[in-house]
């Protein structure tokens, strides 16, 4: 590539920018968190310890659902690059630009797309489903294991022993004298099936962003763009014309 050939192009917006890493820092530590966790037992930890593992787990949660949230409605109100209609793989066109840039992948010279390519695109929609599924599952799990907002007050409520309040339960989750052993049971198969769901869509996020980093080491070197610095400063560097140029 001849560097007197690259254009600088203005990509990524701030708030796209504060989302990604925002994201990445709660992944990992909440990943972490949930590690430790599933080996309490194998690490002999108290159980106030892994009740504070498990209460850290959720507050770093909030902070990646609130961060969620907000890139969702950043989606309808963001640059160009932001929007659903640049991140999603539908629209009219779409079926035919993706055929066009998988073809191209077989040439010397693959398609440049200042936004995601075809491809990633399906790669952002399978990730946001994702991380969707992880955040409304572990607020269920959160309610029904720890008793913590948004479902936490009315499942304490519920299963309390008589003259017990919801912040007796938040402050001992683990103490089984202070709740209705039945009305708990009920509430077993509600919250395994979350916690498999919660578990194993935790898993396939970790495969999708293995895929994630894959695809952009492999993009970067056959097509250039900065991929990784665009991501701190919002620009991509690409020869000739982007296919998604205005």
């Amino acid at each position: 590539m001849n560097d007197s050939q690259l254009r600088v192009h203005v990509v990524w917006d701030a708030p796209v920018r504060w989302f990604h890493w925002i994201n990445v820092i709660c992944v990992i530590v909440i990943s972490g968190l949930a590690l430790v966790t599933m080996y309490n037992e194998e690490l002999a930890l108290q159980r106030a310890a892994r009740d504070l593992l498990k209460t850290l787990h959720v507050y770093v949660g909030y902070v990646f659902i609130a961060n969620l949230v907000w890139r969702i409605v950043w989606a309808f109100c963001g640059n160009r690059f932001a929007r659903w209609k640049a991140m999603l793989p539908f629209g009219p066109g779409y079926g035919k630009a993706a055929l066009g840039y998988a073809a191209s992948l077989r040439t010397d010279r693959p398609q440049q797309y200042l936004g995601h390519n075809p491809l990633g695109r399906l790669a952002v929609a399978a990730i946001l489903l994702t991380l969707v599924v992880i955040a409304v599952t572990g607020l269920v799990r959160a309610g029904t294991d720890l008793y913590l907002p948004p479902f936490g007050g009315i499942v304490a409520e519920h299963i309390a022993k008589p003259g017990v309040s919801a912040e007796t339960l938040r402050a001992n989750p683990s103490d089984r004298s202070l709740v209705q052993k039945d009305l708990r049971q009920e509430l077993r198969p509600a919250r395994q099936t979350f916690g498999t769901v919660h578990r194993w869509a935790s898993y396939f996020l970790w495969l999708l962003i293995v895929v994630h980093i894959t695809a952009v080491v492999i993009t970067e070197q056959r097509e250039g763009g900065a991929l990784v610095s665009a991501m701190f400063t919002g620009k991509k560097m690409l020869t000739g014309t982007p296919e998604d140029a205005e």
